[in-house]
């Protein structure tokens, strides 16, 4: 028998999603989708609650069949097969354990239903378990565990198998703030180790940013960009990205365009635009820059609150009636004071449609936009 990790490798296979929607009678929660997830990649799937996410999980996973389209996995099609055929491995929120048996037995039961012998499912057991660093609670109870450690046991169960796709559900929510970091760390370094197909869901976008190879955001299950975390970040396909995506999110203002110049409501200039007509401006919090000295030029904010966090701090300020935020550089300090000057670098600034919210590219000039 190969190590899982090789196995996995081996077996990793990519998902492709063709047309496949989701309806309840009149409801339509995912309209046609069309989307591939790579082999070997890890995919979350991001979104508020309610955009059909889980929806999409369940139906690769076939616990939800689909109302139209293709999911083909690895080459094959699978839409129309149980779940024990597809070849995919499912990881919940609520863990889903067998509270009357061990963590061993736990682990090994889908061996054991499978069919393969003791002695195979001994060896692939030991093999998870030492992955997981479970092997000292092998004769625990999921009572007897922490929240963390039976996510472990929940992992160890589902890879045990080998499987060519794995899929997470939400897996983190149940854990306080620090098993969640501590978690996130867990799987980045299993993914590394076994190379398995994975798709995860979430509403939680650190964990989007630290884990994914891609991130696929859906709203209204609908798909708004799927794309590397940087190139989500820095180059958001539309303000619904952009206000997601971050904490604190983009600033968004209404700007207006006369062919020369980007005004704020009350007329003052922000950037140099050769487009007409109303827009969207974007500008990351971290990226305005401060005038701390006297007799400037820069767009007056009023401050309304400021958050001392420590290694840096948050302004919340109004500018031409609009609501601002500001990320401080890590251990800069900042003027205590009612009214502040901003800046906004143009090679920091994204242009939206004000009426679709889609990115605007070539807003700005080239030289300024290579600088990001």
């Amino acid at each position: 028998m190969y190590p899982i990790d090789r196995a996995s490798r081996m077996a990793a296979a990519n998902i492709r999603l063709d047309g496949v929607s989701k309806n309840y009678g009149p409801m339509i929660v995912i309209p046609k989708l069309d989307v591939e997830f790579r082999a070997g990649e890890f995919t979350v799937v991001l979104g508020p609650s309610g955009c059909g996410k889980s929806t999409l999980m369940q139906m690769i996973a076939g616990l939800e069949r689909v109302s139209g389209g293709k999911i083909v996995i690895g080459g094959r099609e699978v839409q129309d097969l149980e779940p024990k055929e597809r070849g995919c491995a499912m990881v919940f929120q609520n863990y889903a354990l067998y509270p009357h048996m061990t963590v061993f037995d736990n682990i090994a039961y889908s061996l054991k239903i499978a069919g393969f012998t003791k002695a195979e499912r001994q060896a692939r057991v030991e093999v998870v378990t030492k992955m997981l660093g479970l092997v000292e609670y092998l004769h625990r109870k999921p009572g007897q565990l922490s929240g963390g450690q039976r996510q472990r046991v929940a992992i160890g169960r589902a890879i045990v198998r080998e499987p060519a796709v794995l899929l997470f559900d939400e897996p983190l929510s149940n854990l306080d703030a620090l098993l969640r970091h501590d978690t996130r760390i867990e799987l980045a370094d299993l993914h590394r180790r076994i190379g398995a197909t994975t798709v995860f869901v979430t509403h939680d976008q650190v964990e989007a940013m630290t884990l994914a190879d891609r991130i696929l955001i859906l709203n209204k299950g609908r798909i708004e960009q799927y794309d590397t975390p940087k190139a989500i970040y820095h180059y958001p396909a539309s303000v619904f990205v952009a206000k997601f995506i971050g904490s604190p999110p983009m600033n968004i203002l209404r700007v207006v365009g006369d062919g020369s110049l980007l005004r704020l409501p009350d007329g003052h200039p922000v950037a140099e635009c050769h487009l007409k007509g109303q827009f969207q401006l974007g500008i990351r919090p971290e990226d305005i820059a401060v005038d701390i000295g006297a007799g400037g030029t820069g767009l007056k904010a009023q401050v309304r609150y400021k958050e001392d966090l420590g290694s840096h701090s948050i302004i919340a300020a109004d500018v031409a009636g609009e609501a601002v935020r500001i990320a401080t550089p890590f251990g800069a300090e900042t003027p205590d004071r009612k009214l502040l000057l901003l800046s906004f670098p143009s090679h920091r600034l994204h242009l939206f449609d004000a009426q679709t919210g889609k990115a605007i590219s070539g807003a700005f000039s080239a030289a300024t936009k290579e600088q990001k």
